[in-house]
């Protein structure tokens, strides 16, 4: 009785670092995979208030590619194009009381999204 104990204990050891050790691979496998899916292109965004006092916002592309861009505010997207090394026109609020909070920016390398480059 008291061997398959010792035999019991011995092979849920062994069981348990090789559960640990097939783990740790598969963790820095998957870290290594998912760490280039958040690679998003260097854009530096501008804020500002015109002579109106309405709110505004710029977008600089900062890498050697093209990109898709979209700003948003208040439910309505502008999309857009942003050459290399390029600044986009100011986009502006439709009221006085939107500030640079309400603005969303996203962009995007333009080689990734086939469908929105020029035919």
């Amino acid at each position: 009785m008291a061997f398959n104990a010792k035999l019991n204990i011995i092979f849920y050891n062994d069981l348990k670092n090789r559960i640990m050790f097939s783990k740790f691979p598969t963790f820095f496998i998957i870290l290594l995979l998912s760490s280039s899916a958040f690679a998003m292109p260097k854009i530096n965004v501008k804020h500002q208030r015109n002579v109106k006092g309405f709110a505004e916002i710029q977008v600089s592309n900062a890498t050697m590619e093209n990109l898709i861009c979209h700003v948003a505010i208040d439910g309505y997207k502008m999309l857009f194009r942003l050459k290399a090394i390029e600044t986009s026109k100011w986009y502006t609020a439709t009221d006085i009381r939107f500030n640079h909070r309400h603005f969303s920016v996203w962009c995007d390398y333009l080689k990734l999204h086939p469908e929105y480059q020029k035919k």
